[in-house]
């Protein structure tokens, strides 16, 4: 059960707040309490922040941001710690709002920052419960054909000008990062805090570091982990497969898998279906929701977006191209099938990403880069082929180029993490003197304190930095154990089957 308390506007008649006019740095706060165990109720403000959807125009329609704010069961001392949630396109203040479990477990979570001082989470603009949450329609692939790279550039183009025609009273250039870093500093001034720090992952990661680059008098310290630096939002394939051949390393002495490797291990497998699907596409009959035959086509550049999409969960990849190789395609055939189907596209992602963008010499790199032959260039092609659709204005390289910072800063990174390797990190590291890394083997794209999940001590010195400064008790690596991994679908193939894999199953 919650309770809710609307300050200031309480005396108002129902209806009257959305006739309101709204003003330029004005918040309006909801009170409430939400029961996180019979018993235990926990207060909570849910505020909007009213601001210009483009500061750069003077005449610009005011949008509303959301945040949250719990308060420290007493005063520390510590300046409050602004949560900056990922994606681009996370919405979290369901956590308070909704009635769930993993909004409780996400509470529960927040509620741990209370030893170290008030918790602010701010949302995204064009993604958030207070105010718009921007989305466009997006066309079906065929299925009777590979997908390419080339029609995935053109399909984000399409997107951009369907986008732009869709939203004639918006203004979408106001959505890039510089915005948002503003938003989480009026947010500061809105709640008459002078000094802040930072906890983000993955795009978090890369929200507080624009914050610390075009607002650095404001922050004190920060956490990170899943590290996306600026100029880095576009993985560099070779530090993609090198964490696949990490999680590679260890499932190479799993019992389990042994009689699924082919000789060689799993990489052994991926080069096996790299020549396979190059001498051609392979077809596979699946059934879709409605229980119909479909006929799915799956080609070379498929198997590439799957060596990219398939990697999230590091302990179930293997069973993954285990299965591939041994010509089980129907599992992901059903995946392509609803990747392909047509659906919605949350626009904050790509009017951020190919806004930002990658300075010139890194757009060499990724298309230059030796794991390209794996990975193809899935990872970057659309948003840069795109760019110039989106109305989101080209941030510069002086933003994207890393700089000096004297702003203290740990950085917790997982050597397993796909999505924004570790490389991220160790490559930003000289550039933050008072920069403290925790790299943690075999940890995934996941935030500080799961990635710390069975190290208690370690999560305290965490939060004793976050309150402190203090960085004793901070390690420079962790060991997670091995994970269990999950096997394939099907029986192991027998001594037959083994010596001829490399062929499709019929």
């Amino acid at each position: 059960m919650r309770t809710f308390l609307l300050s200031l506007l309480l005396a108002l008649p129902s209806g009257a707040l959305a006739e309101q006019p709204h003003k330029s740095g004005e918040v309006v706060i909801e009170r409430g309490s939400v029961e996180l165990e019979p018993g235990t109720r926990v207060n909570y403000e849910v505020g909007t922040l009213y601001v210009p959807e483009s500061r750069r125009n003077p005449k610009s329609r005011l949008i509303g941001v959301g945040f949250a704010r719990l308060k420290a069961p007493r005063p520390t001392g510590a300046p409050p710690v602004f949560w900056l949630p990922g994606g681009p396109g996370l919405s979290v203040l369901g956590s308070l709002l909704d009635d769930d479990a993993a909004g409780k477990g996400r509470l529960r979570s927040w509620l741990n920052f209370g030893a170290v001082g008030d918790l602010v989470v701010v949302e995204q603009r064009g993604y958030t419960r207070r105010g718009e949450m921007l989305e466009a329609s997006t066309v079906a692939s065929p299925l009777d054909r590979p997908l390419t790279v080339k029609e995935d550039a053109e399909a984000m183009r399409a997107l951009a000008r369907r986008a732009v025609a869709e939203n004639p009273d918006k203004d979408l250039s106001g959505y890039d990062i510089s915005e948002l870093a503003a938003d989480v500093d009026a947010v500061r001034r809105a709640l008459g805090y002078s000094k802040i720090s930072l906890f983000g992952g993955s795009f978090g990661s890369q929200w507080s570091l624009a914050l610390m680059r075009l607002h650095p008098e404001t922050v004190v310290r920060a956490v990170l982990s899943g590290v996306e630096p600026l100029n880095n939002g576009y993985d560099m394939p070779s530090h993609v497969f090198g964490a696949l051949q990490r999680i590679a390393y260890d499932a190479d002495r799993d019992a389990g898998l042994a009689p699924y490797r082919p000789e060689g291990g799993l990489m052994e497998a991926v080069r096996v279906l790299h020549r396979r699907f190059a001498a051609g596409p392979v077809r596979v009959q699946v059934r879709d929701s409605a229980g119909r035959s479909q006929t799915v086509v799956l080609g070379a550049e498929d198997l590439q977006l799957a060596m990219n999409s398939h990697t999230q969960e590091g302990e179930q990849w293997p069973a993954f191209i285990l299965s591939l190789y041994h010509g089980h395609y129907e599992d992901w055939a059903r995946d392509v099938m609803a990747e392909r189907a047509a659906g919605k596209s949350k626009l904050i992602g790509p009017l951020i990403d190919s806004s930002l963008g990658v300075t010139a010499e890194r757009e060499h790199q990724l298309r230059t880069d030796a794991a390209v032959a794996m990975l193809g260039t899935w990872n970057f092609e659309a948003n840069i082929a795109s760019a110039s659709d989106w109305p989101t204005r080209d941030m510069g390289d002086a933003l994207r180029k890393p700089v000096s910072s004297a702003i203290p800063v740990l950085f917790v990174h997982g050597d397993w993490d796909t999505s924004t390797p570790i490389d991220n990190t160790l490559g930003l590291l000289p550039y933050f003197p008072n920069g403290h890394v925790i790299q943690v083997h075999r940890g995934g794209h996941d935030g500080p304190f799961y990635l710390l999940r069975n190290e208690p001590a370690v999560k305290s010195a965490v939060y004793e930095f976050l309150k402190t400064g203090k960085t004793a008790g901070l390690p420079n690596e962790v060991t997670l154990p091995v994970p269990s991994f999950p096997l394939p679908s099907f029986a192991p193939p027998g001594a037959a089957t083994k010596a001829s894999a490399g062929t499709p199953t019929p």
